[in-house]
């Protein structure tokens, strides 16, 4: 009897054992692979002007945008902590000053589009204007996981100055921003929109937040219940914003190096696409339904 225990007990030590070894092992390549891709999103490429008074200066996997206006500047996105000289670096080449940046904007608090806002302020002295839920991360710099499929994060802390209400407006010079609140990705998450000119014609301009569900737990999830109502309102106000420039937190979402390919070839108006929004809203709800069918199964 007691041979029979200490065999059992072995046994269950073993299999204990060998899950945390292969728990450890699926850690350790999963950090492999972020940290290789954060250096591949973080390689500098060089700035260049989008449409209008909108212009690229992130790098080459991880957005951020410059308005110029005739008041100051304003900055989009900072990505991640190591991104923030090779932004300052990209507003210098393009002939602007980062001490004219007045303003400081947050697509949504994660790591890798919030990382760099700390250091940019620091050397700008601009406000930085947030959403309220996600200006807690933004303050005490810690990353929250709302799922399996995440790990917490940590980043520098950058004081919100001011926090943005859905539907507010940013107004610098002549420039007007909008904040539309599409929570989902995260619970503040801000698509932010523009009306710019370009040869005389108005463009909307839209800086789409996200809505990749990206390991977000969307069922019983009790530290986000309404995450799911929170996509679906986010998807159906989506479809109703007006854009002709569709921009977002990663240049893969607008396909940006297929757009400069077609400009560089002559066509001038690569970046204007009527129809881009709908279609990236309507992948996107679709991947979002197919990962809470497989999230619902038993």
């Amino acid at each position: 009897m007691h041979l029979h225990l200490g065999i059992r007990g072995l046994v269950r030590r073993f299999v204990f054992t060998a899950s945390c070894l292969l728990v450890l092992t699926a850690l350790d390549a999963t950090a492999q692979n972020s940290n290789h891709e954060r250096r591949e999103w973080n390689a500098p490429i060089p700035p260049f002007r989008i449409v209008g008074n909108v212009y690229y200066v992130g790098a080459h996997g991880i957005s951020s945008f410059l308005i110029a206006s005739s008041g100051g500047l304003i900055v989009l996105d900072g990505g991640f902590p190591e991104t923030a000289p090779l932004i300052e670096r990209n507003i210098r080449a393009l002939g602007f000053r980062v001490g004219d940046i007045k303003y400081l904007l947050n697509s949504h608090a994660h790591y890798d589009h919030c990382g760099g806002l700390a250091r940019l302020k620091r050397d700008s002295g601009a406000q930085l204007l947030a959403s309220a839920l996600d200006s807690e991360t933004l303050n005490t710099g810690h990353q929250l996981s709302y799922g399996p499929g995440q790990l917490e994060a940590h980043f520098p802390r950058v004081h919100v100055d001011r926090t943005i209400a859905d539907g507010q407006q940013v107004s610098l010079g002549t420039t007007v921003l909008t904040a539309y609140l599409t929570p989902g990705h995260t619970k503040g998450c801000t698509t932010w929109t523009t009306p710019v000119v370009e040869n005389g014609i108005t463009h909307h301009v839209v800086f789409y937040c996200s809505t990749t569900v990206a390991g977000n737990q969307l069922v019983n999830n009790a530290k986000y219940p309404n995450i799911v109502g929170d996509y679906e309102a986010s998807f159906a106000r989506l479809r109703k914003l007006p854009c002709d420039v569709f921009l977002g937190p990663h240049p893969s979402f607008f396909h940006m190096d297929d757009k400069l390919k077609r400009r560089k070839a002559g066509q001038r108006d690569a970046f204007i696409d009527p129809s881009e929004l709908a279609r990236f809203v309507e992948e996107s709800q679709r991947d979002f339904k197919l990962e809470l069918a497989r999230q619902s199964a038993p």
